[in-house]
């Protein structure tokens, strides 16, 4: 199952009624968003929505080589270019041509090779290490997590390459500003995880875990989304999860006090369980006892208690563990 950008939340709309408008343009976009938000998907997605798609779509991140190696990666080299090129190796805009290359933390790249990329953009023309010229037809879509504009007033970067590569600017924003999806990438990512682990599809995250996802402001965003739910089907470790999301919160999920009080200090309140996590609890103890009897009966044998159980053994052995049975 491919990553698909998902949200139906105003702003979501908005950008996939953008996409499809500009796939078949090859103007230069530029997609803004912290870290996470899902920038690569929508390149991604705009490369499937053109009549590019059958060419290829070609990922360079340029935070992550250093300058030299970035040029070569970018804009490849003749043999003998310098010491150490024992043969011809083409760049990427070379084998992107007339495909897709996205140009992933644009922010980063060095001035020296900003003027090469502008006339790259302006010409489509760039030469190789060691001099040959090269014409590429290459879709150039570019994303940054970096405020490009006060880059520009800083003198990081260059004026010229920054309007031209704003055509078509498309603004992500961060998840904790569209809350209303987070019930849509949890449903698309339990399933994607259902599929590719080999859990069976009955799992479901919980009420409580949702509501507790919708309060959460998902610092790392859709990614960080995607990963806690593949940790909870793969480790059920719910507990360390929700500690790590609400540092403050109590165990147990008490509510706070509106009063401001601690909840605690009331002891006709201590024992009360909220009536969600009673229902989760009451749940998981059911399925131990029934895990329980399964395994008895099998007499330990955890692929013939699979069996009873009509689960896969990785099901019962996530299910054992989350439970804290041997």
């Amino acid at each position: 199952m491919d990553v698909k950008f998902i949200g139906d939340s105003p702003v979501i709309k908005n950008i996939k009624e953008l996409t499809r408008v500009v796939a078949n343009t090859a103007l230069s976009v530029i997609i803004y968003g912290e870290t996470g938000v899902g920038k690569e998907v929508i390149a991604k997605e705009l490369h499937r929505l053109s009549d590019r798609r059958k060419r290829k779509f070609v990922k360079v991140n340029c935070a992550a080589l250093p300058s030299e190696l970035l040029e070569s990666e970018l804009f490849g080299y003749e043999r003998g270019a310098f010491t150490g090129a024992t043969r011809f190796k083409p760049g990427k805009f070379e084998i992107a041509s007339d495909g897709v290359i996205f140009l992933d933390e644009i922010g980063d790249i060095p001035l020296p090779l900003q003027a090469k990329l502008l006339h790259v953009l302006q010409s489509g023309e760039f030469s190789r290490l060691g001099g040959k010229d090269v014409k590429v037809n290459t879709w150039v879509i570019t994303a940054t997590n970096h405020d490009l504009a006060r880059a520009l007033s800083e003198g990081k970067f260059r004026e010229d390459l920054y309007y031209r590569l704003n055509i078509i600017k498309i603004d992500v924003p961060p998840l904790r500003e569209r809350r209303e999806d987070i019930p849509l990438l949890v449903n698309y990512y339990v399933k994607k995880y259902c599929s590719e682990l080999d859990i069976p599809e009955d799992f479901a995250l919980g009420s409580q875990m949702l509501d507790l996802f919708l309060q959460y402001d998902w610092p790392g965003n859709v990614r960080e989304l995607s990963n806690t739910i593949k940790r909870l089907m793969v480790l059920g470790d719910r507990d360390e999860i929700v500690a790590q999301m609400f540092p403050q919160a109590d165990s147990d999920f008490v509510e706070p006090d509106p009063a401001g009080k601690d909840a605690k200090s009331k002891p006709d309140l201590e024992e009360i369980m909220p009536l969600k996590l009673l229902r989760t609890k009451a749940s998981e103890y059911i399925e131990k006892k029934v895990i329980a009897h399964a395994l008895d009966v099998a007499g330990g044998n955890k692929v013939k208690a699979a069996r009873i159980l009509k689960i896969s053994y990785k099901a019962l052995f996530y299910k054992m563990k989350n439970l804290g049975l041997r």
